[in-house]
Order: structure tokens, then sequence, then C-alpha cells
């Protein structure tokens, strides 16, 4: 079956549904049919839901020159990550800084490494629903999951973007997947503005937009963001997961992407552990060293922060 909402080779992001319930079964055109642009529909097909403020090991990605995923068991990511900069096109070259950081990073077994924390995450969420299943008494078809949605509900693959949990009518829900995951140390964070808390709540969008020289007392003083924060911190001091002594995680999430896609890191990010007014170039993330200290700005998003001024870092 297709995606209820999917992206075509071409770029295009389409959408499948049929006419509405009504009362259990597919009600009638003249009953779905709201107004003149309104109609009731229901999905056809199944939703894929992008986890917000968490990054996930791949388990699979595309490679230059290659059709469809390649799962990163396979040799031929071995062979690419030996040295990804040799054929990389012009147009979208990287710093020199920053390729000297990355070589620093691709061993040998990269791809390996990766594939084992990708799939240790996979299976570590496999878990998480399993119990909750079974704390909840429920079957499989039964079985409901619970999502909050932020400022952008489907990102540019037409997925959902949401934090996820179970459903469940009564009592207080356990952490969010995307929470208990960072907890456990196998996804890193990737706290993207404005989908995580404290501005996906806040309307307009400009009013999401950080005052300059307050990155740091705002992301101790919010609750949420705390917790994460801290929570990652616990998971690499514990060296659980992704922090593991003995086989950390080499090359970031987004790292790996980049390099597969040939293309440079577009987003700007703020230190969230510092209160100054300096947004580091898309290039230089790293200069930011703990992954939860990141709060990563799309480009499109830049303006807004400058006008409330915020300074651009020179790319170097």
């Amino acid at each position: 079956m297709a995606k209820a909402i999917e992206q075509l080779k071409s770029g295009l992001i389409i959408g499948h549904a049929k006419l509405g319930f009504r009362n259990g079964v597919t009600g009638s055109v003249r009953q779905q049919v709201h107004d003149g642009d309104t109609i009731n529909v229901r999905a056809f097909g199944n939703f894929g839901v992008r986890f917000l403020g968490v990054d996930a090991p791949e388990i699979s990605f595309r490679l230059p020159g290659e059709r469809g995923f390649i799962g990163l068991s396979h040799t031929k990511w071995e062979r690419y990550l030996t040295d990804p900069f040799a054929n990389w096109p012009k147009e979208s070259r990287l710093n020199q800084d920053l390729i000297n950081y990355l070589e620093a990073k691709i061993e040998p077994g990269v791809a390996m490494n990766h594939y084992r924390h990708a799939t240790e995450a996979e299976d570590e969420l496999e878990k998480e629903v399993s119990e909750d299943l079974e704390d909840l008494g429920q079957l499989e078809e039964e079985f409901r999951f619970f999502l909050v949605f932020a400022y952008e509900i489907v990102d540019r693959y037409g997925r959902l973007l949401c934090l996820i949990n179970r459903y469940q009518p009564a009592g207080k829900r356990p952490l969010s997947y995307n929470e208990r995951l960072l907890q456990a140390g196998m996804v890193n964070p990737y706290f993207i503005w404005p989908n995580v808390h404290p501005f996906r709540e806040k309307r307009p969008l400009v009013k999401a937009v950080l005052e300059p020289n307050t990155a740091g007392d705002l992301a101790d003083r919010d609750e949420v963001l705390r917790n994460a924060r801290e929570g990652v911190r616990e998971a690499r001091q514990e060296g659980k997961g992704i922090f593991n002594s003995g086989d950390p995680l080499q090359l970031e999430p987004f790292e790996l992407r980049f390099l597969a896609d040939q293309r440079a890191p577009t987003r700007w990010v703020i230190d969230l552990s510092k209160n100054d007014d300096i947004l580091i170039h898309p290039q230089k993330y790293y200069l930011i060293k703990n992954q939860e200290d990141r709060l990563y700005v799309p480009e499109e998003y830049v303006p807004l922060f400058v006008e409330k001024g915020w300074r651009r870092q020179n790319g170097g």
C-alpha cells in the first residue's frame, strides 16, 4: 500500500485519501462535502512519522549515483566513506576546516559502526512500543499512538513531524518515545527551531524568535528542553548507546546524510550553553562540542533572527 503522504522522485509531495467515515462507514459525497472548499476525507495508506528533537543513525540511505536506499552494512558504503570528498561537486564544496574535522572522524569501519548503532536504536524503539502494549494489556490491533505536532506538520518527504507516545485515555503518560530514546543514548539530539519546546507553541512565528543573549538562560529555564538536554548528558556520562566508549558513533546521522547527498549543511546554529548573539555558520556547527547544546535554525528563518539583533558568523 502506498503512503498516505509521499514524495515523488520529482520532489513533488502528494497524498492519497478516500471519502471520510460517517457512523463507522464511508460517507456519501453529500455527507462529506462541507462547503465549496472543504471536504472530509480519511487517509488511504500509511503515514511516515519523523520524531522531533532526535536524529537516529541511518539503517540505509542513498549513495551518489545509486537508485534507492542501500543498507549501511553494504560494502559500497565503506568504499564511499573511505574518501567521500573525491568527486564532490564544486558548487557545494565544504570548507577545508569542516573537511579536516570530518576526515578525523572517518576511520575504517565507519559504515558498519553507523549500522550497528542504527540497529540498536531500531531495537530499542521496538522494545519501548512492545512494552507499552504489554503494560496497557492491549493487542497490536487495539494499540493507538498519541501525536503532538509543532509549527511544521509535514517534512519535505511527506512524513508527519511530531512527538509520539502511546495513547491512553486516563492516567499520566510516560515520556514520549522521542525522550525515551534520548535518555537511552540511542539517538542524537537534533533540536531544530521552531519545532522544539518552548518555541513550537508560540504564534505568530516571529514571537518564537529568541532575544539575543538569552539562549542559555531560556534553555535552562524551560523544563522540557532542560530535561531533554540533561537526559543526553547523563547518557554520555554513563556511556550508553552512541556514547559507548568502546564503540562510539563516529558520524552523526546528519553528517552521513550530507556526505551522501554531497551537499553542504545549511542550518545555522545557536549555542544553548551561552548567552550570546551569534548565529554560528552551518559549516561550523562542530564548534559547539556537545550536540544537546545546538539549536539549529533553518536558513529560511535566519532573516527573522537577524532582524531581532542576532549576528551571522563568517563561514571562513
